[in-house]
């Protein structure tokens, strides 16, 4: 999604990466469970884990680095919680409320993949908001840019939720069915660990770190995967969307605050170079980049590694396969940086 005149940022880092911007003062509250629980995979970390952390935000930053975590996870925990709830969720909109984080993952390191399994995504809230803005989106007129045709008319829509039915309805106020009733497909627009080298990047960026990748297969039942660039990983969420196109086009999804509950783990001794998803019928990598070429070629060259290393096929066996059965979505193309989710059918997997 576009952020609001606070999250603007031109420069993809921020000299003051722990400016509070919209942060609450408040102290956090944690509640968390313990348990004698031991991880027993081969691959999960070798510490004892927690059964679940019981987490209320109350505390919002603009961007993804490295700063004093909100709580310490150990692997193996679920986590409950939120995304933060803001102005721009409710009648009239207003401010972003930026995401929930960093975690501290124990045990985490830079030889290690961050594992975050969604296990729930449920709208909290009556109300999406959905933002047609007169300089941003995929068919807008570019303020970094100039143009000779006047700009679009800004417009917000407001969606009612119905959380039980999981469907969404709002008016049409300039076309003859005049509504429309939708289904929900909740996700989150954010996932993401602190960059590399000291970045800080503004919540609007996706990277390698994950953050603004806007695909809708970031949703419950998929678990994704990140590298891990920092000690700790600094694992932050939100950026809730009821529902949301493919390319997100005209820069906003259905935005809304969300339930939320992951659970957390490391592939240890292992590390990827972008982030992969993984569902029920399809493993995926996702790459961001301008042009939206090299986000293509991006996440395409890691799906052909992943099925090199971690599934026994050959290098020009898998590009050739990639080419006849890999498949492909466009998660965003309104953010500084475009994504592109590419993706193999888990049915022509070998058994691992």
């Amino acid at each position: 999604m576009r952020p609001d005149s606070h999250q603007r940022v031109r420069s993809r880092t921020l000299a003051t990466a722990d400016s509070p911007c919209l942060e609450v003062a408040v102290k956090l509250r944690p509640v968390v469970l313990f348990a004698a629980l031991v991880l027993a995979t081969a691959t999960a970390a070798p510490v004892a884990a927690q059964d679940t952390l019981r987490f209320e935000p109350t505390i919002a930053y603009p961007t993804f680095a490295v700063r004093e975590p909100v709580a310490t996870i150990k692997p193996g925990t679920v986590l409950i919680s939120r995304t933060n709830h803001g102005a721009y969720y409710d009648a009239g909109g207003g401010a972003f409320p930026g995401e929930v984080g960093p975690f501290f993952i124990e045990g985490a390191t830079t030889d290690d993949i961050l594992v975050v399994e969604i296990l729930k995504v449920q709208p909290n809230h009556t109300l999406a908001g959905v933002q047609i803005y007169s300089d941003f989106g995929g068919l807008a007129t570019d303020s970094r840019s100039r143009f000779l045709n006047d700009p679009i008319e800004a417009r917000r829509y407001e969606w009612v939720l119905d959380a039980e039915a999981m469907t969404g309805s709002v008016d049409l106020p300039d076309s003859e069915m005049g509504h429309i009733t939708v289904d929900l497909k909740p996700m989150l627009g954010r996932v993401a660990v602190a960059p590399a080298n000291g970045e800080a990047f503004a919540g609007l960026w996706p990277g390698n770190f994950g953050g603004n990748m806007d695909a809708p297969e970031v949703r419950e039942g998929t678990t994704v995967y990140l590298p891990v660039f920092n000690d700790g990983a600094y694992f932050y969420f939100g950026d809730g969307h009821a529902r949301q196109g493919e390319g997100e086009v005209n820069g906003t999804g259905m935005e809304t605050s969300m339930d939320v509950a992951f659970r957390i783990d490391l592939i240890k001794g292992k590390t990827i170079d972008w982030p992969r998803l993984e569902d029920e019928t399809h493993i995926m990598v996702v790459g961001s980049a301008r042009p939206l070429i090299d986000a293509f070629r991006l996440a395409h060259v890691e799906l052909v590694e992943w099925l090199e290393a971690d599934y026994g096929f050959g290098r020009w066996d898998a590009y050739m396969l990639v080419g006849q059965l890999g498949e492909n979505t466009v998660a965003n193309i309104v953010d500084p940086i475009y994504s592109v989710v590419a993706k193999f059918p888990k049915r022509y997997l070998p058994d691992r």
